[in-house]
């Protein structure tokens, strides 16, 4: 069920941004008198799943879900049209157009994606507020359970303080702060020291089979009891928190190998809490020293146990412009700093580099309007930078060979266009693969 859930979710954004991405070449192409040939969801490889032609353009939706296109005519593009562009210019086609309106029509996608993920950000600061947790309420520290980071000298406990020069005031500034950090000031026992940060971190952290960094301490509240759990007759509830084993107190569930340590095999006494009652029972341990139960639980409950505080703001509808600009603006300077990260490769960063599965995986795996809102605006800019790159086949490509000519006043041969478009897909195609062959190594070697 929750594949279903994540696959619906992902099928959804990606349908919904690659639909508003060719609206924005659309509109201005029919604005301007050019013919579109094609208006495609997903690409229609040797056949599609669906097409009607409605005036002088073919609507679809092909079978290979790797994103969707538009068909100008008199236009060097993925279709690689020779036929007709052998052919002399009509006033209709692409070609025959201004620069300048060539321009307008190549950036429309990134323009309406631009657009979507300020909306989205508006709407769902007027609709959901803002909920992160202060990180002065966080009293014992974060559990480190990185390798990485403990090589480099952290340990569970610590306090962030700040990252570089800037100072963390909520749980949700050290992972949008972490991107290009060169050391981070931690209070541990009382006392503030400085970890640096080596120049491969984010490689370093890619590379890990544990990708967690500074994780919440919370308690080991029970969300499921395991089919195989020995204890799976026993009258054992979700929300049920386990305060104690054998004596020894287990106030985060980071304590528990420790605690459990020596007991395979065993009957061991606990102490429960569900709601505000305390329990005692007996459970047994298995061969691995399980218990058989999987943790979770809500923020909200943790909150109300009194592991940390909750910051909430809502926003009036004026509001939510200028916090959704400001979440916007936020977003893509973190997702320039990640792309940046990524081109040198001193940072390592490059190993991170995600294909489909990357994009699937972020999804929830229960259904969240919030979430799903949230992820789409960041693919929906994600999606207009990349697509700004200044690679031929690309809508930066276009733009970088409009610019020239208008720039220079010469336009580039339609002969050197069709190379330049063969060496920008043998690019994406090399990137492609790259991006993708990165999840199946990271499937394999976990």
């Amino acid at each position: 069920m929750e594949f279903v859930i994540k696959i619906s979710q992902f099928l959804l954004s990606l349908s919904l941004l690659i639909v508003l991405h060719e609206l924005g070449h659309f509109i201005p192409a029919k604005l301007f008198k050019t013919r579109v040939e094609k208006f495609y969801l997903f690409f229609d490889v040797k056949y599609s799943l669906f097409k009607k032609k409605i005036g002088e353009t073919v609507y679809g939706i092909g079978w290979l879900p790797l994103g969707g296109y538009v068909k100008i005519a008199g236009m060097i593009d993925e279709s690689m049209d020779k036929e007709q562009m052998a052919q002399e210019p009509q006033p209709w086609e692409f070609r025959s157009k201004p620069a300048w309106q060539r321009l307008i029509i190549m950036l429309g996608g990134v323009t309406v994606n631009f657009i979507l993920a300020y909306v989205i950000y508006v709407f769902i600061s007027f609709a959901y507020g803002d909920s992160d947790i202060a990180s002065n309420s966080i009293k014992d520290g974060y559990w480190i359970e990185n390798p990485v980071l403990k090589d480099l000298g952290f340990k569970t406990g610590d306090k962030i303080l700040a990252i570089n020069d800037y100072k963390i005031v909520n749980d949700s500034d050290i992972g949008g702060n972490i991107i290009g950090a060169e050391n981070i000031t931690i209070n541990r026992d009382g006392k503030e020291q400085v970890i640096d940060l080596p120049e491969d971190f984010l490689g370093q952290l890619s590379s890990g089979k544990i990708r967690g960094l500074f994780n919440l301490r919370i308690p080991f509240m029970i969300a499921e009891v395991s089919d195989s759990s020995l204890n799976k007759s026993l009258d054992i509830k979700e929300g049920d928190v386990i305060t104690s084993i054998n004596g020894k107190e287990l106030k985060y569930f980071d304590q528990l190998d420790e605690v459990m340590s020596g007991l395979e095999n065993q009957k061991v006494n606990t102490t429960i809490l569900r709601g505000n009652e305390t329990l005692t029972k007996e459970l047994s341990v298995d061969k691995n020293g399980k218990l058989g139960f999987r943790p979770g639980g809500s923020t909200k409950r943790f909150e109300e146990l009194g592991y940390f505080k909750i910051t909430r703001k809502e926003y009036g509808f004026g509001e939510s412009f200028v916090v959704g600009w400001q979440k916007f603006t936020k977003t893509l300077s973190s997702y320039g700093g990640q792309l940046k990260a990524i081109f040198n490769p001193k940072t390592g960063a490059y190993k991170g580099v995600g294909g489909f599965k990357a994009i699937f995986d972020v999804f929830q795996p229960v259904w969240s309007w919030e979430a799903f809102w949230g992820i789409t605006a960041f693919l929906s800019i994600m999606l207009a930078v990349l697509n700004l790159l200044p690679i031929p086949a690309l809508d930066g490509g276009h733009v970088m060979f409009t610019l020239y000519e208008m720039v220079s006043g010469r336009k580039p041969s339609e002969k050197f266009l069709e190379r330049a478009q063969m060496v920008g897909f043998v690019i994406l195609i090399a990137l492609v693969l790259f991006a993708n062959g990165n999840d199946i190594f990271k499937a394999f070697s976990n």
